[in-house]
């Protein structure tokens, strides 16, 4: 069997799923889908024997977990004729509930898991060769230890996000040192001038008295 879970979600909600045997890879897929970006994107991830393949269109993502005997033609291909079906990309289903559709869509995803497991169209992988072989955003992911590592997935998107963080706290920070800097060094240069201006005043002090009276006196 070469496809074993596929489903139809918005963002992270799943809409209608369909697990063609009794292997549970819920969490798995839950994780992936709350790690998927809004934009439209294809990709890959791997997990010891297993694919997990998405596209994400629309707001709208297909995804269907395989073996590695299915490779990434057929599962795609599976996911575009996915795409097509009517249901699965109304404008209406984007405030639907978690599972809204799985009592109208979900046989619909079985039958096409059935088709594809058992006999996939010719002329459909013929044509998803051709759309793969131009397609230059697909790529393949390593989640080993997915289950046992939970929401420790990391994406080249979140990588990038996290860059883009730091080096903003980075530079917030810096702003923060050279403000902190400049007080400090304002705060020694006051104090400075305050003690030279004790020093200059004990010392004519000394000849003038506290007041400095005496000097004018003396004139």
């Amino acid at each position: 069997m070469s496809l074993i879970h596929a489903l139809v979600g918005h963002g992270s909600t799943i809409l209608a799923e369909h697990k063609a045997d009794g292997r549970d890879f819920s969490q798995a897929t839950q994780t992936i889908l709350s790690k998927i970006p809004p934009n439209d994107s294809k990709l890959t991830y791997v997990w010891e024997q297993y694919f997990f393949h998405y596209i994400s269109e629309g707001g709208f993502i297909y995804l269907v977990m395989a073996d590695d005997a299915a490779g990434r033609r057929m599962p795609f291909t599976f996911l575009t004729e996915l795409k097509r079906q009517p249901t699965a990309s109304s404008s209406s289903l984007a405030n639907m509930p978690p599972y809204g559709l799985q009592g109208t869509f979900g046989p619909t995803i079985a039958q096409l898991m059935n088709q594809y497991n058992t006999s996939p169209p010719t002329d459909e992988l013929s044509r998803a060769q051709n759309e793969l072989a131009q397609v230059k955003n697909i790529m393949v992911q390593n989640v080993e230890q997915i289950l046992s590592r939970g929401e420790r997935i990391e994406l080249l998107v979140d990588k990038t996000d996290n860059m883009a963080q730091q080096a903003t706290a980075f530079r917030r920070g810096a702003r923060s040192v050279r403000r902190q800097m400049w007080w400090k060094n304002t705060k020694v240069l006051m104090l400075s001038v305050l003690v030279a201006l004790i020093l200059v005043w004990i010392i004519v002090a000394q000849f003038c008295g506290a007041g400095l009276n005496q000097c004018g006196a003396k004139k």
